[in-house]
């Protein structure tokens, strides 16, 4: 692969904003900010967004609808980004017109890259808001503070922060040269056509390489030894942070789970082009981790019905 490309999710974690954390109790600047009118406010109803012209829609605060306040921080131009909370039910608009964050990640990685730090951050928190209605400790109702970045308890006062599940997903191969191939599989709940590497979540006292090798016994039956680090990526849908690996295969027979992983098979770099090229396959779009696994592996970005 050419070294001046950089990987789709690399591409999208160039533009991470200031998060200004020590802003987040502050309130009087926080007053200051939404008087602003060169402040940008995302309205995110319920964990839905909504795409205005083929983007996302900005307004100033003066516009934006009462509803839980979140500051996601400063872009590099140094405009200040906040999201605001509502119900469906209080949302501008027809409820049609309100999308998962997962329809508009593409193009706005083509379009408008510096944006989806900023979404991915306001959707995080507007899903843990929405799974976090009460308090685990005595079952009393939640407050918001800090900027929506912690909920409190109005009777006990626990804090509540909000969480991340760490998740692995992995490219394992085996072979040498022309004969190395990489383990694809695909979801049950898929369209036709559909592959991907292979992924899951980590499990308590357990270390993500382990998790790696865990997971693939577990989903096709292959045992991996070797495992490297190779990059990270927010994925809050709902609230996961996937870690990429590559793996090396310490078998070859295949053994899929028939639950979760319908069918599984080993792809040398030939057989995947013609299968991509034809459209036999499709393959994750490009602003996936998964997708930058496979494109490292492969060697180059492959065009075709299948990619992207």
């Amino acid at each position: 692969m050419s070294p001046e490309r950089l990987l789709p999710h690399v591409a999208l974690s160039l533009h991470a904003h200031n998060r200004m954390g020590l802003r987040r109790t502050d309130e009087e600047w926080l007053a200051e900010t939404m008087a602003d009118p060169t402040t940008r406010v995302l309205v995110v109803s319920g964990n839905r967004l909504r795409p205005v012209d083929g983007g996302i829609e900005w307004t100033t605060p003066g516009d934006a609808p009462d509803g839980t306040l979140v500051l996601l921080g400063e872009d590099g131009a140094g405009a200040v980004h906040l999201a605001v909370i509502v119900s469906p039910d209080d949302a501008p608009g027809e409820r049609d017109d309100w999308v998962p964050l997962r329809d508009v990640l593409g193009v706005l990685a083509e379009q408008e890259p510096g944006q989806a730090p900023l979404l991915m951050h306001a959707v995080g928190l507007a899903e843990w808001h929405h799974a976090t209605r009460f308090c685990p400790r005595c079952g009393g109702t939640l407050a918001s503070r800090a900027a929506g970045h912690e909920l409190r308890c109005t009777q006990c006062g626990r804090a509540q922060f909000p969480r991340t599940d760490p998740a692995v997903i992995m490219a394992i191969t085996h072979g040498e040269g022309d004969d190395e191939a990489i383990l694809l599989g695909r979801n049950r709940a898929w369209p036709a056509g559909r592959w991907s590497t292979l992924a899951g979540f980590c499990e308590p006292g357990e270390t993500l390489e382990d998790a790696v090798r865990r997971e693939v016994a577990e989903e096709v039956g292959v045992r991996v030894g070797e495992v490297s680090y190779f990059g990270s990526q927010p994925w809050p849908l709902p609230a996961s942070l996937m870690l990429g690996f590559t793996g090396r295969a310490t078998s070859t027979e295949i053994d899929v789970d028939g639950a979760e992983i319908e069918e599984a098979r080993w792809w040398t770099r030939a057989d995947f082009e013609a299968a991509v090229r034809t459209g036999d396959i499709a393959v994750p779009r490009g602003v996936s981790i998964s997708s930058s696994l496979i494109e490292s592996w492969f060697g180059r970005p492959l065009d075709g019905p299948g990619w992207g």
